[in-house]
């Protein structure tokens, strides 16, 4: 079984189906590149991919070291190329990592270090700045 399986609706718009759990994602071009801008763009959802990433590595960190971090959340700006071939150049990304209990120097560098090695982040090209920072708050 693979993956996904995408259509083109028309009017710059496609609909991406997860295969094993039948949920959608709709995606269409950006206002600036022909779209209507109605959707996540392919571009914006490469981008948020990363946050999504890192917070679900974080996510697995977090449950088997009975580590709350429930309304963690990340903000994400993707940056397009001025010049030459359209392409993601930048992505800046802010992780705020929310837990219940205070966290020791030490957790917070290896969840700093999980986040910063997610799957994503190791396979967007060395030519995409990622500008990550990464802050911590205990409720």
């Amino acid at each position: 079984m693979g993956t996904s399986k995408v259509i083109y609706l028309n009017e710059l718009r496609t609909r991406a189906e997860h295969l094993a759990s039948k949920s959608d994602i709709l995606t269409d071009a950006p206002v600036d590149n022909y779209g209507k801008g109605e959707a996540f763009s392919p571009t914006d959802l490469a981008a948020t991919s990363l946050a999504s990433c890192m917070l679900t590595v974080l996510g697995i960190y977090a449950q088997k070291n009975s580590i709350d971090m429930g309304n963690s959340y990340a903000d994400v700006m993707k940056v397009m190329s001025k010049e030459g071939p359209r392409r993601i150049v930048q992505i800046d990304l802010n992780l705020h990592i929310v837990t219940q209990e205070p966290l020791d120097e030490k957790q917070k560098v290896i969840l700093e270090n999980i986040a910063r090695t997610c799957p994503v982040a190791l396979s967007l090209h060395p030519d995409l700045e990622q500008n990550i920072s990464v802050d911590f708050t205990a409720n």
